[in-house]
């Protein structure tokens, strides 16, 4: 009677019985390399800011644009903080220097009047209406900052500003530009003429104490709007302006 053969034990097999991956591993090369941990491939994520880090941030900059209208940008870092209901060291923190806070400040105003004219034309009737909201809603952005700044020795050519203006002139050119094409305002004016008399308008003068500033400015505002209806009422002297002229002008 013969005794059962005992077959050869693969070792492969045996390496699979002790660890799985071994056997995949057997079976596709590719299973070693897939074992590897991917999250390091993964890009590391920035910490988010604390909300009360974006609230701080934001409050400096509503003052500091308060201020540099009434004091241009030469206003006291001390009243500024005071105005923001913040410390010295929080204003420090988030803008070191005069140069940072007033960078900051431009482009804050800029975004935020560039997203009030396109805001304007997709939700207003008709161009002119979307005109004049935006040009009210600029007021209250206190686009008028910005004009003490566009001088000196304010960096111009920085790469977040050129894209900001740029931003800002195409949604302003946009909206006027319907106006006109719709026959609602007038052709003989440039979207430099109503960047400077809304700059102009929404400012208020030195040394004048006027407690309710604001309540002049939407109404003068107004009047000039009235102006910019079409047909046109009167012959201007010059020719319109665009936001080009403005710049070379400032250079």
């Amino acid at each position: 009677m013969k005794r059962p053969t005992t077959p050869v034990a693969d070792p492969s097999a045996a390496e699979a019985a002790v660890d799985p991956s071994a056997a995949e591993a057997a079976v596709d090369p590719s299973a070693a390399e897939a074992a590897v941990d991917l999250s390091a491939a993964e890009p590391a994520r920035l910490p988010r800011p604390r909300a009360d880090a974006v609230r701080n941030r934001e409050r400096i900059l509503v003052a500091a644009r308060e201020l540099f209208v009434e004091q241009g940008s030469a206003a006291p870092f001390d009243e500024v903080a005071r105005r923001a209901g913040v410390g010295n060291a929080t204003l420090y923190r988030h803008f070191p220097d005069r140069a940072a806070l007033v960078h900051h400040v431009v482009l804050f105003v800029m975004d935020r009047v560039t997203a009030q004219a396109e805001d304007s034309l997709a939700e207003e009737p008709d161009a002119f209406a979307a005109l004049c909201r935006f040009t009210h809603a600029a007021a209250d952005e206190r686009i008028g900052a910005l004009c003490p700044m566009l001088s000196g020795d304010f960096d111009q050519e920085h790469p977040e500003l050129l894209a900001a203006r740029e931003a800002l002139a195409e949604a302003v050119e946009v909206l006027v530009t319907a106006g006109q094409e719709t026959g609602l305002i007038r052709t003989d004016v440039g979207v430099g003429d109503l960047m400077v008399a809304l700059s102009q308008l929404s400012r208020p003068l030195p040394g004048i104490a006027c407690l309710d500033v604001d309540g002049f400015v939407h109404r003068h505002l107004q009047l000039f709007l009235d102006g910019l209806r079409a047909p046109a009422r009167s012959e201007l002297p010059g020719s319109a302006a665009t936001l080009e002229d403005l710049r070379q002008k400032t250079m």
